[in-house]
C-alpha cells in the first residue's frame, strides 16, 4: 500500500492506494496516528485509490474518528468506490462519518471555522 498526503488549506489529505486489509490496515493506522501526534488535527481520507476495504480497515476509520474527535479536530472521508461504499453502508458505518464525493468538497466541510 502507497499512502499521499496533501495539505490544502489547513488540512491534511490522506490518499491510501490499493486493497485496506488485515496486511495494509496497520500501516495505514501508524500512517494516521502520527499524523494526529503532530499539529494535524483536520483530516480527510481519499478514498479514490482504495478498491477494497475489510473489517480490519473500518476499525482503522472508527479509532481515527475518535482520535480526532478526542483532539477537537475534524475528519471526512470522500470519493469512496461503489466496492469501499457499499461495505461502509453494509457496516451501518455511513452514518458515522462525514463523506463527500469529492476531496475537494470534503475540504471545504471541515476547512473553515
Amino acid at each position: 500500500m502507497q499512502i499521499a498526503d496533501a495539505r490544502v488549506d489547513g488540512v491534511v489529505a490522506v490518499a491510501p492506494e490499493g486493497r485496506i486489509d488485515t496486511t495494509t490496515a496497520p500501516v495505514l493506522e501508524q500512517h494516521l496516528m502520527a499524523l494526529l501526534a503532530g499539529v494535524d488535527r483536520r483530516i480527510v481520507v481519499d478514498f479514490s485509490g482504495v478498491e477494497y476495504i475489510s473489517s480490519a480497515g473500518l476499525r482503522v476509520m472508527l479509532l481515527l474518528a475518535r482520535r480526532v474527535q478526542d483532539a477537537g479536530g475534524r475528519l471526512a472521508l470522500c470519493a469512496m468506490g461503489e466496492a469501499v461504499r457499499q461495505v461502509f453502508q453494509l457496516a451501518g458505518f455511513l452514518p458515522l462519518f462525514t463523506v463527500r464525493d469529492s476531496r475537494e468538497a470534503a475540504v471545504r466541510q471541515i476547512a473553515g471555522p
